[in-house]
């Protein structure tokens, strides 16, 4: 090989094939549909790189929101045994005993504390007597015969539940009232066996 064929094979390393065909000869259909099919891939992996982006931020964004959540549930056994400790101090022993009044303010302080704490972090706490009894966020451990609410009311709460921002994290445990049946004879009473 001479020095100029040398040079000629290194400037078009492809092999210019395409250089020596009419510009008359090239198929124009070919190269839109090639162009069409180039695009429609494009757009498709543009299209699934945002859904990727979308649902890792919505991911992120979840598990940043109810990270503490097991921290939470844990905490949540306190904030019962402060509840009942508060509650077992019988009114009559605050007022004779100075030193168990002192006990039962520092705890109350302490529990107030804790609820602020539920508060800042979107933690509520559901204590649904007298509300329509809902299995989303209730647990129903009994039913009570012989009240004056209609059937399905909250009439006793056994242990609060509590919600971490729109998510569940401890069902109430409740007693819900049992409507007694009303006789046969009751103009209420719909027959519906025909």
């Amino acid at each position: 090989m001479t020095g100029s064929e040398e040079k000629e094979v290194v400037d078009n390393p492809v092999g210019g094939a395409e250089e020596n065909v009419a510009p008359e000869a090239i198929d124009l259909a070919a190269l839109q549909a090639d162009y069409l099919a180039m695009k429609d891939q494009l757009l498709r992996a543009v299209a699934e790189t945002e859904n990727t982006r979308r649902r890792l931020t919505r991911e992120r964004d979840e598990t940043a929101k109810y990270a503490a959540a097991s921290f939470a549930k844990e905490m949540l056994d306190v904030a019962d045994n402060l509840h009942r400790a508060l509650a077992a101090i019988p009114a009559e022993a605050l007022a004779q005993d100075e030193a168990l009044k002192s006990l039962f303010d520092g705890v109350s302080a302490t529990e107030r504390q804790l609820d602020a704490a539920f508060t800042r972090q979107h933690i509520k706490r559901l204590w649904p007597e007298g509300e329509k009894f809902d299995s989303n966020l209730h647990q129903a451990m009994f039913e009570v015969p012989g009240t004056t609410q209609p059937n399905g009311i909250v009439v006793q709460v056994l242990q609060a539940g509590y919600t971490m921002h729109d998510r569940l994290l401890r069902p109430a445990l409740v007693g819900v009232a049992k409507g007694d049946p009303k006789p046969a004879g009751d103009p209420g009473h719909v027959d519906t066996v025909a």
